[in-house]
């Protein structure tokens, strides 16, 4: 089940959304960051999330046939993550279509995740609330790119926040899941 994969690993979920929410502190506490610190910070970032959905996917390739949508998202971040490191010197308009077009990707499969998960366990509505935001903060990026680099950053900030805070629950739903599976 897609469920077992998701519920055994939640900890990297959590791991995920630490890591968003503080990313978003950062932003927010540090509203003159340079660019060249956010684009190495987008890019560690996104290697990170990408690694931890690929623990996540090749951890559970065995339960689940569902296993590629994991995969899937962590390559896509891992891709962004790479490409902001290999082109730091990236106009702000190019990391705003890598991080774009990552958010609609990783948003799709996020909401894929929890259509699977539907079924399987309660507060998947969390995970697909996450998948959600990520889509909207995605194409509203592509819909708007000429807003200013603070208003930009304060968007981000706010989504990582919130994007962070989603993952969190969702992942306090799964460890609960496993709870209860093993006291039944």
């Amino acid at each position: 089940m897609f469920s077992n994969i998701l519920s055994r690993f939640w900890w990297t979920t959590l791991c995920r959304g630490i890591l968003w929410i503080l990313f978003g502190l950062i932003v927010i506490a540090q509203p003159g960051i340079s660019l060249m610190a956010l684009i190495l910070l987008f890019g560690l970032l996104f290697l990170i999330d990408g690694l931890a959905n690929l623990f996540a996917a090749f951890g559970g390739r065995d339960e689940s046939e569902n296993w590629w949508v994991l995969l899937f998202a962590g390559l896509a971040g891992i891709a962004v993550g790479v490409l902001t490191f290999f082109y730091p010197g990236a106009t702000a308009l190019t990391l705003l279509y890598f991080v774009a077009f990552w958010s609609i990707i990783v948003g799709i499969m996020t909401i894929v995740e929890a259509f699977h998960l539907r079924k399987e366990i309660d507060g998947e509505i969390w995970l697909g609330l996450a998948g959600l935001i990520t889509v909207v903060f995605g194409l509203f990026l592509l819909a708007r790119p000429g807003p200013g680099m603070l208003a930009l950053l304060w968007l981000v900030a706010a989504y990582a926040i919130a994007f962070g805070t989603l993952l969190l629950l969702h992942a306090l739903e799964a460890r609960s899941f496993v709870k209860r599976l093993r006291s039944e």
